[in-house]
């Protein structure tokens, strides 16, 4: 093999590397700037209302305020039906979420109960909640909660994740409720959402938020919208708690790559003009 051909095979190969360090690189990019919730709607793009979220994008992050406005919607509103079992009341108080003080965090589990045991008698008992409890649901089983409401209510951990349209979708639900249109026929019981597309705008929910509704220490306004804004907000972190985390990471990791194929590009080019 010629010396030309040994040069060329050699920059075949560094070509090949550093095409692969720039492929892990658009990777890690894709991996910060991957959308938070996904992009399409269930119910009908066309009945979904877009709200420029401050979690969107690859810096984004969760406005705290919001976040604890929208755990008082939960506590006050949502929780009388549904459950969260994958959150924890200590979740409440880690970096990148609500961040309520220990004490706060204390105070907000011990206003719950939450069944424990067996005992040394055997038999089950009621505590004040604790920072390792996961948020109790209001009822025993899902059979209680379907005779008590027709339909178990779905547990809202991970409901933003979980609906196509995500963050945008569960603040549409919440703020589209009207009356149904002169063809559209509502059962007794039954409600109208033309953002709720699997019972064709026929939901068994009731609007669970009104103006008023929950009152904001910090003097917010509490009107239907900003409420269903905040509680959106606050499931969309239950949902990703560890959002931001990954946002820093991926960026770090795209930065420190790309760095790398620019170490890379400028040796290769003085290592092959020194042999000219």
């Amino acid at each position: 093999m010629t010396q030309k051909m040994i040069e060329m095979s050699s920059r075949s190969r560094f070509t090949s590397k550093l095409a692969g360090v720039a492929a892990v690189a658009a990777v890690a990019l894709g991996f910060a700037f991957s959308p938070s919730a996904p992009a399409r709607a269930e119910g009908g793009e066309a009945h979904l209302k877009h709200v420029d979220w401050s979690f969107e994008g690859p810096f984004g992050t969760y406005d705290r305020s919001a976040l604890r406005r929208g755990y008082k919607v939960y506590k006050e509103v949502c929780s009388t039906c549904h459950s969260m079992d994958l959150v924890h009341f200590r979740n409440l108080g880690e970096p990148g979420g609500p961040e309520f003080t220990t004490a706060e965090v204390k105070a907000i589990a011990a206003e719950y109960k939450v069944q424990d045991g067996p005992d040394q008698a055997g038999d089950m008992y009621e505590r004040p909640g604790e920072g390792k409890d996961p948020f109790p649901s209001p009822y025993p089983n899902e059979e209680a909660a379907a005779a008590s409401l027709g339909a178990a209510p779905p547990d809202l951990s991970l409901v933003v994740k979980a609906r196509e349209g995500g963050a945008d979708y569960v603040y549409s639900l919440l703020t589209s409720y009207q009356d149904a249109p002169a063809d559209v026929h509502v059962p007794a019981g039954g409600h109208y959402n033309p953002v709720f597309a699997a019972g064709s705008g026929i939901i068994a929910m009731p609007q669970p938020i009104s103006d008023g509704q929950v009152d904001y220490e910090d003097g917010t306004p509490n009107t239907l919208d900003q409420m269903a804004k905040d509680v959106t907000e606050f499931l969309m972190w239950a949902a990703e708690p560890k959002l931001e985390q990954r946002h820093r990471l991926g960026l770090q990791v795209a930065i420190y790559l790309i760095a790398l194929a620019g170490i890379l590009y400028f040796a290769t080019r003085k290592v092959w003009s020194d042999q000219h």
